[in-house]
């Protein structure tokens, strides 16, 4: 479950959220739309404990997985090492990284090192990797960027699998995308997501 209630942040004297409120229901799937630079991202980073906002409160019950809109990998670890990283050393759990990584279409990738991925199979290990630390909560920035239609219906269909019981709450300008994968889709709008 996420409540936010009359949030409020600026930075350096401009304020990107004013008075924002915002409530998700646990298990509740809900995309947030809206222009760019609208403050989607630093709503988020705020809910992952990021940001500190400046008034307000964030209400946020259950363990945070993060898909930043820019793949935060360890450049020293290969793709299953990244994925490994945040699982026990139980070969159960090991084995399910690989799945999941073959499954997102990276069979062929798993061990190479983020330097020698492009960007939409970096973004993909790093949704791997928020699956496999297994928040109750999965908080998506642009999570499908730059993928190709085939790639986007892989990922999909495993989000979906593994979100079933989870709260989602996805960053996205692709009313296709929010469609498919959320129940809720917000806009936001002069501060408020209606």
């Amino acid at each position: 479950m996420i409540g936010i209630e009359n949030l409020t942040v600026a930075f350096d004297g401009q304020t990107v959220l004013q008075n924002c409120s915002l409530t998700v229901p646990a298990g509740q799937h809900v995309a947030l739309m809206g222009a760019s630079g609208s403050g989607k991202t630093t709503l988020i980073n705020v809910i992952a404990g990021l940001v500190k906002p400046d008034s307000g409160t964030v209400t946020v019950k259950g363990k945070v997985s993060y898909v930043f809109q820019e793949p935060a990998l360890f450049p020293w670890l290969t793709a299953l090492e990244n994925v490994n990283v945040v699982l026990s050393d139980g070969p159960s759990t090991l084995s399910q990284a690989e799945a999941w990584l073959r499954e997102a279409g990276l069979a062929e990738h798993l061990h190479k090192y983020p330097h020698q991925l492009s960007g939409g199979q970096k973004q993909r290990v790093a949704l791997c990797r928020a699956l496999a630390y297994g928040g109750e909560i999965l908080l998506l920035d642009e999570p499908l960027k730059g993928l190709d239609a085939d790639t986007r219906e892989r990922v999909v269909a495993l989000l979906r699998r593994e979100c079933r019981d989870k709260t989602l709450l996805l960053v996205t300008h692709d009313p296709q995308e929010a469609a498919l994968l959320c129940d809720t889709v917000l806009q936001y709008k002069d501060g408020q997501f209606v």
